[in-house]
């Protein structure tokens, strides 16, 4: 009786050090979080203040007084090309995000499903590069565009294509998804006689969904929050930039405070698609990372 009794009073000890413990976990993480989410929160209500009736910027206090719709007005009004500039920014995001997913998804079936010759030493080339910034081609990649008119009133095809181009050395977590699928599969349909393509496109891609999701997911996001490469692009030509270059020449002007809440207004409308994605496709685009991560 007395051990069972020591059992009992071991057992509610370590239940109640695992409640203190997981308390004081759930406290820090929701510290943590109300101080992320705390930047998101003032833009948001900054979005919804007049500057009208509440002076641009100069005030002293978070929560408008009156809220409003009138920098929601503002973007959709015409007195600005904000809706340009957020198509310009769609277009050139579902673009990449199309162009790329099908260019890595069949460099990463080439490199995992096929062994030919130079393999391996290419992917060792494409890795040594992938370890240099892209910065440092901006230049060399701008004079190279302008040569084809892809720069400017070019702009938006100009950001497609050098997005696109090299998009096949980013083939490591693709590769890592396919890799974990039994190759098992493939002979068998080879023995029935199934060619490449259709050992692809019937059989590896319908059981890879999450890996082609979590692709086009950051193959969408890299454009859409694109600012550096775009403002050198674009540099100059209203009508072709983006929404961040564009929004950005907003706060350079000598209305800031005019101008601010408005900033507010456009970067929750450029916030929205992504977070829906996320939202959406949360589930898909963990399995497919955490289903690459492995050694191919």
């Amino acid at each position: 009786m007395s051990n069972q009794k020591s059992k009992e009073i071991k057992y509610t000890s370590m239940s109640a050090k695992r409640r203190v413990g997981n308390t004081s976990t759930y406290i820090v993480l929701i510290l943590m979080s109300m101080i992320w989410l705390f930047p998101f929160a003032g833009l948001v209500l900054q979005s919804f203040r007049s500057y009208d009736s509440e002076y641009g910027g100069m005030v002293n206090y978070l929560v408008p007084k009156h809220f409003s719709m009138d920098n929601y007005l503002f973007l959709f009004s015409g007195k600005t090309n904000y809706l340009k500039w957020y198509s310009n920014t769609l277009v050139i995001a579902f673009a990449v995000a199309i162009l790329q997913t099908i260019i890595v998804l069949c460099v990463s079936y080439a490199l995992s499903r096929m062994r030919f010759s130079g393999r391996t030493a290419l992917m060792r080339f494409w890795l040594i590069l992938g370890m240099f910034p892209g910065f440092l081609t901006m230049i060399c990649l701008y004079f190279l565009l302008k040569q084809f008119g892809l720069t400017q009133e070019g702009a938006i095809p100009g950001l497609i294509l050098v997005s696109v181009a090299s998009c096949g050395m980013g083939y490591y977590v693709c590769k890592g998804y396919f890799d974990t699928i039994p190759k098992s599969l493939d002979e068998a349909a080879r023995i029935d006689g199934a060619t490449r393509s259709q050992i692809m496109f019937q059989m590896i891609l319908p059981l890879s969904k999450p890996i082609i999701i979590y692709t086009a997911l950051v193959a969408f996001m890299a454009p859409w929050c694109d600012y550096v490469f775009a403002s050198y692009v674009a540099f100059g030509h209203d009508e072709s930039y983006n929404v961040a270059v564009a929004m950005t020449r907003w706060v350079w002007t000598n209305d800031y405070q005019g101008y601010f809440t408005r900033f507010c207004a456009g970067g929750v409308l450029v916030a929205i698609p992504v977070t829906v994605l996320f939202m959406c496709l949360q589930k898909y685009y963990v399995e497919g990372v955490t289903g690459g991560a492995v050694k191919g």
